[in-house]
C-alpha cells in the first residue's frame, strides 16, 4: 500500500479523498491555491503545499507545480479527483516517469477514451451501441450536412475533445449547419486549444443515465449498477439518483454488459464511468467514458453500501476486485448545492457565507469544503456541497431530500436550494417522467421569503 498520497485537488473531492486515507492509515498532502488557503481540504490533510496563485493554470492545472510538491513531500502516489487534471494522460504520464502512481488509469486508456472519435471507434469494435454519425472528424460544412441528411436531422456538433457540454450545437436543417459550425469549432478551440468537430444523430428526450465500473490490473471488470443525470442544466448535472426510475431488469443488464464490454476493450484499470443516452423506447447509445471518479459518485456508495474512493487506491496499489456486479437494494438522490441564483438565470453567486447549518438524520449525507464565514471564491466551480438522501424507495427518498433541504441553511450568498426544494415537489419529477431537456421548461416562480 502507498506510504504518501498527494491530492491534486481542493474542495468537496479532496477532503473526501483525505477521510478515506485517514481511514486507510494513509497519510496525506493537500495542495492548494492562495485563494483555498482556508478550504477545509488543507486543515484537515496531514501536510499541506501552497502551489501557486488563484488561477488554476498556475495552480491546480500547474504539473511542474504539483510534481515539486511531491518531491519535497516524499509522496509516492497522486490522487487527481475530478476535474483539473483527472483526465490527463500528459500528466499520468509524468507521474509513471517520476516514479509516482496516479491513481487512475494509465495515460493509453485516458487517451483512447479523451478522444471521443478514438473512444467511438472502441465501441464499435467492441460491439457497444453508438449514436449513428461521422465516422471521423469532419472536414467541412458540405461533408457535414451530407452526413446530416443521411442519417436525419437534428444533429449535434461535437468536439472531439469536449467536455461540459463546450463545443456542442444542436442542428435542425441545412440552413441552420455553418453558423452553428462556426460557433462550435470556435467554442472548442477556446475551450480545448482543438477545433475538431464531428456529427452524430441528436437523440430528442433522452435519458442520460451510466454505469460505473471497475477493473483491476489482473483484467477483472465489473459494473457497480447505474445512475439517472437527466436533471441537468446546460449540459451540467444538477441531480442524479440511483436507481434510475427508467431502468428495468433486462435494460439494465443490457447496459451494465456493455459497460464491461466497454472497460475491457481498452483492459481498463481503476473505477470508471461509461454514459449512455437512453431514448424512449430504451433503446441505449454510448456517449463517453469518464476515466475518473465523478461527483456523483456518492450515490452508488449509497445504494451498494461501498466506498469507491477504497476501492480505487486499492486498484492502484494492486489489489484484485472481486468482480461481483451490483444491484442497487436502496434508494437514493444526490442534489448539488452550487453558488448560483436559480431566480436570475443560475448566475454565480460567490462571497462569505455568513452562516451555515447542514441537515442531520438518518439517511442523509452531507459532502462539503465550506462553513460559516468562508469566502467562496470566484475562480472555480461553483459547487460548494453535495446533498446525499438514501431510503428503501424512491417516494421515501424524495420526501426524506424534501425534509433535509428544509433543513440546510446557508446565508451570505444565493444557492441552488430554493430550485431542488421546488424540484421535489414537481408532479413530473415525483413521477420519474423527465429527460435531459426537463428543465428547458422549468418555472421557478417567485422567490420566498428568506431565499
Amino acid at each position: 500500500m502507498f506510504k504518501k498520497i498527494l491530492i491534486a485537488n481542493r474542495g468537496e473531492i479532496a477532503l473526501r479523498i483525505i477521510r478515506t486515507c485517514k481511514e486507510m492509515g494513509i497519510p496525506t498532502v493537500a495542495v492548494y491555491s492562495s485563494a483555498d488557503r482556508e478550504s477545509l481540504h488543507v486543515r484537515f490533510a496531514d501536510e499541506a503545499v501552497c502551489i501557486g496563485p488563484a488561477s488554476s493554470a498556475e495552480s491546480y492545472l500547474n504539473i511542474p507545480r504539483i510534481m515539486a510538491a511531491v518531491e519535497i513531500t516524499n509522496a509516492d502516489a497522486i490522487h487527481p479527483g475530478y476535474g483539473f487534471l483527472a483526465e490527463n494522460a500528459d500528466f499520468a504520464e509524468v507521474c509513471t516517469e517520476y516514479g509516482i502512481k496516479f491513481i487512475g488509469p494509465t495515460p493509453t486508456q485516458i487517451r483512447k477514451m479523451g478522444d471521443k472519435i478514438t473512444a467511438k471507434d472502441t465501441m464499435i469494435k467492441a460491439g457497444v451501441p453508438v449514436v449513428p454519425g461521422s465516422e471521423g472528424l469532419l472536414k467541412d460544412v458540405k461533408q457535414g450536412k451530407k452526413i446530416a441528411n443521411e442519417i436525419g436531422y437534428p444533429v449535434i456538433l461535437k468536439a472531439t475533445a469536449g467536455g461540459g457540454g463546450k463545443g456542442m450545437r444542436v442542428v435542425w436543417s441545412d440552413e441552420e449547419f455553418q453558423e452553428n459550425w462556426d460557433k462550435a469549432r470556435q467554442e472548442a478551440k477556446a475551450s480545448f486549444a482543438n477545433d475538431g468537430i464531428y456529427v452524430e444523430k441528436f437523440i430528442e428526450e433522452p435519458r442520460h443515465i451510466e454505469i460505473q465500473i471497475a477493473g483491476d490490473q489482473h483484467g477483472t471488470v465489473c459494473h457497480l449498477s447505474e445512475r439517472d443525470c437527466s436533471i441537468q442544466r446546460r449540459h451540467q448535472k444538477l441531480v442524479e439518483e440511483s436507481p434510475s426510475p427508467f431502468m428495468t431488469r433486462p435494460l439494465r443488464k443490457k447496459m451494465g454488459d456493455a459497460a464491461i464490454a466497454a472497460g475491457k476493450a481498452i483492459n481498463y484499470e481503476g473505477v470508471g464511468t461509461v454514459e449512455f443516452l437512453v431514448d424512449k423506447h430504451r433503446n441505449f447509445y454510448f456517449m463517453e467514458m469518464n476515466t475518473r471518479i465523478q461527483v456523483e459518485h456518492t450515490v452508488t456508495e449509497e445504494v451498494i453500501d461501498h466506498d469507491l474512493i477504497k476501492e480505487q487506491i486499492k486498484i492502484a496499489a494492486g489489489v484484485p476486485i472481486s468482480g461481483k456486479n451490483y444491484i442497487p437494494t436502496m434508494h437514493a438522490i444526490e442534489v448539488r448545492i452550487n453558488a448560483e441564483d436559480p431566480f436570475h438565470n443560475f448566475r454565480p453567486s460567490p462571497g462569505k457565507i455568513l452562516s451555515f447549518h447542514s441537515p442531520k438524520g438518518h439517511g442523509v449525507r452531507v459532502d462539503t469544503h465550506v462553513y460559516a464565514m468562508y469566502t467562496i471564491p470566484p475562480h472555480y466551480d461553483s459547487m460548494i456541497a453535495k446533498l446525499i438522501c438514501r431510503a428503501q424507495t424512491r417516494e421515501e427518498c424524495i420526501k426524506k431530500m424534501a425534509r433535509a433541504l428544509d433543513e440546510f441553511i446557508i446565508e451570505g450568498i444565493k444557492t441552488t436550494v430554493p430550485f431542488h426544494k421546488r424540484l421535489m415537489k414537481n408532479e413530473q419529477f415525483l413521477k420519474g417522467n423527465f429527460h435531459t431537456g426537463f428543465l428547458n421548461d422549468f418555472d421557478m416562480g417567485e422567490r420566498q421569503e428568506g431565499e
